[in-house]
């Protein structure tokens, strides 16, 4: 606390975005939505080559809105990709920052976060994430694949699933722990995962694994052409994981990574537009099924959250598919931020200490 009162700085890179927002104490005084065209990020052949923009659009936020660096007190991101961690709020060290940029745990714009947020720390702000993506509560049956050389991994949108599920468990006036939820969370990824009893026991690896297909990511590919694909010799290791996690899914059939115009498109007219959007939802869908398998049955809710969940033809379409097997709620946009600047002031305040990997 610099100037008697806690400032906080929250930092969160999606894919086609850079959320931010600043706070004091636990009021949001202003938050922005800094949305990358799919032109201008097609550019870049990797993440890493996108640091500098990422920066630059933070630093004008910070101009733009008359916040200074030297008088935050800590600046928090929704954190990167590395070894698998429990759940909770971690100090931004080198070892993290090592362990993401060798994407031997995946690789994802929110792994620019970690960057981001360590530059602070040169004017007196401590870095910290938490609820990383690779926050682990799996059960051990999910984590078979088929192989036992390939271990499915805890890798999805953790922070949103438990933003938006300790909300929706507030809003019926029971405690999360007791509650058996499916939660969609559907941005520019899409990761739908089964909450039993207060733990993500099960989800789909929404980076480069499985799942629905989504804005810019393929989701689940029949495995033989996949193969196939990848030995054809018409790229290189690096371009099909740009396939993969970048330039496939809805980009791949209709060119664009923004759902609010395909779906314009779509009411225009453009009968691709439409069928793209109905096959997202058909999957998304298909997926929510499979959740609610792992809970026997016994959901409470189906939680529909994310940027995506604002689309009414969208949700709608899953909520037709979905609805029998326990109310669907919308909860559209994300909890992220909120979550993420609580979670920063716990530790200003001394209610908890950051975790360090070593």
């Amino acid at each position: 606390m610099k100037n008697g009162k806690v400032e906080i700085l929250v930092i969160n890179p999606g894919s086609t975005s850079t959320k931010v927002a600043y706070y004091q104490e636990d009021v949001c005084i202003v938050k922005e939505n800094l949305v990358h065209q799919a032109a201008l990020l097609s550019a870049y052949h990797s993440i890493w080559e996108q640091i500098d923009l990422r920066r630059e659009v933070i630093e004008e936020f910070l101009k733009r809105n008359d916040i200074l660096k030297e008088a935050l007190d800590a600046v928090v991101t929704r954190g990167g990709h590395t070894r698998p961690l429990s759940g909770g709020i971690y100090y931004i060290n080198e070892v993290m920052l090592a362990e993401s940029a060798s994407e031997k745990f995946g690789n994802h714009a929110c792994d620019l976060g970690l960057i981001l947020a360590k530059r602070f720390e040169q004017y007196g702000a401590k870095p910290l994430t938490a609820y990383t993506p690779v926050t682990d509560e799996f059960e051990p049956l999910a984590r078979y694949s088929g192989l036992p050389e390939i271990r499915r991994r805890s890798c999805f949108h953790a922070l949103n699933h438990k933003g938006a599920a300790h909300y929706h468990a507030g809003q019926v006036g029971k405690r999360y722990e007791d509650m058996n939820l499916v939660v969609a969370h559907m941005g520019g990824g899409i990761s739908v995962a089964a909450h039993r009893h207060g733990q993500m026991v099960d989800a789909n690896n929404a980076l480069t694994g499985d799942g629905p297909f989504s804005t810019n990511r393929s989701g689940g590919l029949p495995i033989g052409d996949l193969i196939e694909a990848c030995f054809s010799g018409n790229c290189t290791q690096a371009e099909m994981m740009r396939r993969v996690n970048g330039t496939g899914g809805m980009m791949a059939y209709v060119g664009d990574n923004d759902l609010l115009t395909v779906e314009q498109r779509a009411n225009a007219g453009e009968s691709v537009c439409a069928e793209v959007i109905e096959a997202m939802g058909y999957q998304t869908a298909k997926e929510i099924g499979a959740y609610a398998a792992v809970l026997d049955g016994a959901v409470d809710a189906i939680l529909l959250t994310g940027g995506m969940a604002n689309s009414e033809k969208l949700t709608g379409f899953i909520t037709e598919k979905v609805r029998f097997i326990a109310p669907v709620v919308k909860y559209p946009g994300e909890f992220e931020m909120r979550a993420l600047a609580q979670s920063a002031l716990s530790v200003l305040d001394g209610t908890q200490t950051p975790r360090v990997i070593e």
